[in-house]
């Protein structure tokens, strides 16, 4: 959840949140996870800590839209969350980025360590489309299958996008079984047979 106002000169009272590359106050992902003795529940990612978002919850931090998203979100889960809309996810990062400003009381007890959490697919996905959203993307993608003409004419006035395999999305650090199949570098002079030497992945945060 990216803060809409996205002012680069706020700050969170979350130490290892300041200057971070990936979860400073402006990008708070939302996330599933649980501590090392503990049952799973929803959690937001600031600097180098996960806010337990149904301690949050619990303690009747967020008023207003933002706690009627909250509890949505810790009481029916992040499908039930989804599909209330774009109103309700605005309220909640709105929400979040107020009560993690620098200016807010801290919330102690209410973080966890990235490193000492485990994590796992917070929605349940049946199915999905993953839409070409950047020119480089499309272009990047384009040039293994058509190197002369990477980008197809019709990328400029359509939307272009791939259909996806839901099995595929996995929690980070998940083993990944390669397919078995033939293969043949350039610098070998038959082909062999055996798992997957290259794998495409992509990395939502």
């Amino acid at each position: 959840m990216i803060d809409e106002t996205h002012d680069p000169a706020r700050e969170s009272w979350v130490d290892s949140a300041r200057n971070h590359p990936e979860f400073p106050l402006q990008n708070l992902p939302l996330c599933l996870f649980a501590p090392a003795e503990g049952m799973f529940r929803p959690g937001v990612a600031i600097g180098e800590e996960i806010l337990d978002l149904a301690a949050l919850d619990a303690r009747g931090e967020l008023s207003g839209a933002a706690g009627e998203a909250l509890a949505l979100l810790c009481r029916e889960g992040f499908n039930a969350f989804f599909a209330a809309g774009s109103a309700a996810r605005r309220a909640l990062r709105q929400g979040l980025s107020a009560r993690l400003d620098r200016a807010a009381k801290p919330l102690p007890g209410l973080l966890h360590r990235q490193d000492a959490v485990r994590f796992a697919i917070p929605a349940s996905v049946g199915d999905y489309t993953d839409f070409f959203a950047g020119i480089h993307h499309a272009t990047n993608t384009g040039r293994q299958f058509r190197p002369d003409n990477p980008l197809l004419p019709n990328y400029k006035y359509i939307p272009v996008a791939y259909h996806g395999r839901a099995s595929s999305i996995v929690v980070s650090g998940t083993p990944i079984r390669r397919p078995q199949g033939q293969r043949k570098p350039a610098h070998e002079p038959v082909p062999s047979f055996g798992p997957s030497r290259n794998l495409d992945f992509e990395l939502e945060l």
